[in-house]
């Protein structure tokens, strides 16, 4: 059995850990843009709040396992972990990419992105290739860039339309006259 409650209090917690840690190494950057080029602040801002995220990751999954759920939960929730290691390691990511893009910046100079970078394709290349057979890695690059910021992007929302939806008020017709 699993449960559909306990999975989504953590799906729900892998969304705040995703917007706190694109917001937190946006800023990170952004602050420390004021004392150093962007790159080095990129570097060291990176390396935390990727490290501070894939902790959140891990205590979440550790506190599942030592939960008094069922087993099948317990599989889920370490499945769905390793699913969603690197989307959530690419929030921090983007948020660097995001200011590159605006301050018109190559963020290819930065070591924490080439490091990423090269780290996802350590993972995806032997997986491509057992199952696609080789020479789309560039591919494979583009469309993790994309699912992540999709996963990231819709975990967000999950979490931000409840309290959106407590700020513009109550639905129309639902007050009792």
């Amino acid at each position: 059995m699993l449960s559909g409650a306990h999975l989504k209090r953590r799906l729900g917690q892998y969304g705040a850990a995703w917007v706190i840690g694109f917001l937190v190494a946006g800023a990170g950057i952004l602050i420390s843009c004021l004392v150093m080029d962007m790159m080095a602040a990129a570097d060291l801002v990176l390396p935390v709040v990727m490290g501070g995220v894939g902790l959140a990751l891990g205590v979440g999954v550790v506190m599942s396992l030592l939960s008094g759920q069922t087993v099948g939960t317990k599989l889920a929730v370490g499945l769905l972990a390793v699913a969603l290691v690197l989307p959530l390691l690419w929030a921090p990511v983007s948020a660097a990419v995001a200011i590159a893009f605006f301050a018109d910046r190559s963020i290819e100079y930065s070591q924490a992105y080439a490091g990423f970078q090269i780290g996802v394709s350590r993972v995806l290349f032997p997986v491509t290739e057992w199952a696609l057979g080789g020479a789309v890695l560039q591919g494979v690059w583009q469309a993790f860039q994309i699912v992540a910021s999709i996963v990231g992007f819709v975990s967000a929302l999950a979490n931000i339309w409840p309290i959106l939806r407590r700020v513009l008020g109550p639905e129309p017709g639902g007050e009792i006259a």
